[in-house]
C-alpha cells in the first residue's frame, strides 16, 4: 500500500487526500496551523483560526466545474457541503431580462455549482476527512525538510522531516500548501534543480464585507456576479446560510481609492451603483477587509531544460495562483486534484514518470487557465489606467481581434442567449476562451451582438468616485 504525505489541509489538499486514500493509498495530511475543527460551520467562520490562509475569510466562490469534480469524485462531500447550507445555484437562472429566448437547453445543467463560504467548504471536507479510512490528518505540524537521494540523474524525495526531527517516509510527497508554499526552498535544500518561476503583482487590491438578511433571503442578482464599473470593479457572491459578500476592488496603484478601508466610504460607492446598492440590505457580519499584494505566479519544475525531481508534485495554487476576482482558484485546484489522482493510478509504480506525466497532464490541462487569467488582469489593468488617465470610460477600444472579442462579450452576454451560455462556460471554468471563440461564428456572433457599442452598467463617473471616498 503506497505511503502518500499531503502538505496542506486546505480544500484541495484535502479533496487530494480523500481521492489517493480511497485508491488504496496511506495518506497523512501535514498541516502547520493548529487549530483543532470546530464543530461546525458556524463555528469556522466565528472561530476557526487559519493565520496561514490569508484569504481564508475573504470572498469565495466555487465555480461550476468545482462542482462536477465533487460530484464525480467526492459526491457524498458535495451532499455534506448542500446539507450544511451550500447554495445550489443554476447560472442560466441569471440570464439577462433584456433576452427574450429563454428556452432551456441541453448541457444547461452544466451551469449549476453549489458555492459557499471558505470556512464552509473547508468544515465539510475536514469532516469528512476524519472518517475517511486510510487517511490521518495531523495539525500544528510543520515541515522543516524533504528527505531525498539522488538516483538515475535526478533527486528523488524520499519523504519529510518534521520540525519536530520526526522522520516520515514517503512514496509520494503531495504539496498543497497554497500560494504561500515553501516546495521551491524545500528542494533547493535538497539539491533538486532550480525551479521555473513566473510571477508578477496582479495590481489589485480587493475590499470585502459580508452580509446576512434577517429573513434568510439573498438579494436578487441585478448584474453579473462581477461587475467591471469603469475605474472598480465589483463582485456580489451569494453563499451559504443566506450569507453573501460584497467585493470593492481597484488597481493597487489608485491611491485615492485605499480610502475605502473605511466603511462610510466603501458603503458610499455601493451605493451609488444602481445595480448593487441593493446588496447592502442586510445585516454586516464583518467589517470592510482589505487584501492585497495578490500575485499571479506559476511554478514547473521540469521542462525547460530541467530534470523534476521524483517523489514530489505541487497541487493548486502551490503550483500556480491567480488573481481571485474570477473565482477560479477553488475550482481549478479540485480539477488538479482529480487529475493527479488519475495520473497517480496510471504511474503509482514508477515516481520518475508519475511526475514527468502530471507535468506533462498540467501543461495540457491546467496551464491554459494560469495563462488566460493572466491575460484577463493585464487587459484589465491596462482599462483601469486608461480610464484613470482620460477620466471616463469608455477605454479605447482594443487593436486586436481577440481583445475586441473580450470587451464586447460582456454586452453581448446580455442580447444573445447563446452567446450568455458561451460567456457563462469561461466564466465557470468549463471551457477556455479560445476554445469558445474559436467555434465556428461565435467570435462573429459576439461581435454582431454588441454592435460596436461599449457595456457601461450604471455607476458613478471617476470624478464621482473620487468625490466619495474623498
Amino acid at each position: 500500500m503506497p505511503q502518500t504525505i499531503v502538505l496542506g489541509a486546505g480544500p484541495c489538499g484535502l479533496a487530494a487526500a480523500m481521492m489517493l486514500a480511497r485508491d488504496g493509498h496511506r495518506v497523512t495530511v501535514l498541516e502547520r496551523d493548529p487549530a483543532p475543527v470546530p464543530e461546525s460551520p458556524v463555528a469556522a467562520w466565528e472561530e476557526w483560526g487559519r493565520a496561514g490562509v490569508a484569504q481564508f475569510r475573504q470572498a469565495h466562490f466555487i465555480q461550476a466545474r468545482g462542482r462536477a469534480v465533487l460530484a464525480a469524485e467526492l459526491p457524498e462531500v458535495l451532499a455534506a457541503l448542500e446539507d450544511a447550507g451550500g447554495l445550489r445555484l443554476n447560472l442560466m437562472d441569471r440570464l439577462p431580462p433584456t433576452i427574450a429566448d429563454r428556452a432551456v437547453r441541453p448541457g444547461d445543467e452544466r451551469l449549476v455549482t453549489t458555492t459557499a463560504r471558505r470556512p464552509t467548504l473547508e468544515h465539510v471536507l475536514a469532516r469528512a476527512a476524519e472518517e475517511q479510512p486510510g487517511l490521518e490528518v495531523r495539525r500544528g505540524v510543520a515541515v522543516a525538510a524533504l528527505t531525498s537521494q539522488r538516483a538515475d540523474g535526478r533527486v528523488h524525495v524520499t519523504g519529510v522531516r518534521e520540525e519536530s526531527g520526526r522522520t516520515l517516509p514517503a512514496d509520494l510527497v503531495v504539496d498543497v500548501m497554497g500560494r504561500r508554499s515553501m516546495l521551491p526552498g524545500l528542494l533547493a535544500d535538497a539539491g533538486a534543480d532550480p525551479v521555473h518561476e513566473e510571477a508578477e503583482d496582479s495590481g489589485f487590491l480587493y475590499y470585502t464585507r459580508f452580509f446576512r438578511a434577517a429573513d434568510g433571503s439573498l438579494p436578487a442578482p441585478g448584474a453579473p456576479l462581477l461587475s467591471h464599473l469603469g475605474s472598480f470593479s465589483m463582485l456580489t457572491l451569494p453563499a451559504d446560510a443566506g450569507t453573501w459578500s460584497v467585493t470593492i476592488y481597484a488597481a493597487s496603484g489608485d491611491r485615492p481609492l485605499k480610502r475605502l478601508r473605511d466603511p462610510d466610504r466603501w458603503t458610499a460607492l455601493v451605493r451609488s451603483c444602481p445595480l448593487h446598492a441593493h446588496w447592502l440590505d442586510g445585516e454586516p457580519l464583518t467589517p470592510v477587509m482589505p487584501m492585497g499584494g495578490v500575485v499571479d505566479r506559476y511554478r514547473r519544475y521540469g521542462g525547460n531544460g530541467m530534470t523534476a525531481p521524483a517523489g514530489v508534485v505541487s497541487v493548486g495554487d502551490a503550483w500556480a495562483c491567480t488573481n481571485p476576482s474570477l473565482g477560479r482558484g477553488i475550482a481549478l485546484g479540485l480539477a488538479h486534484a482529480a487529475l493527479l489522482r488519475a495520473v497517480v493510478r496510471d504511474h503509482a509504480d514508477d515516481p520518475a514518470r508519475l511526475v514527468d506525466a502530471f507535468d506533462e497532464a498540467t501543461e495540457r490541462e491546467l496551464t491554459p487557465w494560469y495563462r488566460a487569467t493572466v491575460a484577463f488582469d493585464r487587459a484589465r489593468l491596462a482599462e483601469i489606467d486608461a480610464i484613470r488617465k482620460g477620466g471616463e470610460p469608455p477605454a479605447p477600444a482594443p487593436d486586436d481581434l481577440a481583445g475586441q472579442v473580450r470587451a464586447a462579450l460582456p454586452l453581448a452576454m446580455s442580447r444573445d442567449a447563446e452567446v450568455f451560455r458561451a460567456g457563462m462556460e469561461i466564466s465557470s471554468c468549463l471551457a477556455l476562451p479560445q476554445e469558445v471563440f474559436a467555434r465556428p461564428g461565435l467570435a462573429r456572433r459576439v461581435l454582431e451582438a454588441a454592435g460596436g457599442e461599449v457595456a457601461r452598467l450604471p455607476a458613478p463617473t471617476r470624478a464621482q468616485v473620487l468625490e466619495l471616498v474623498a
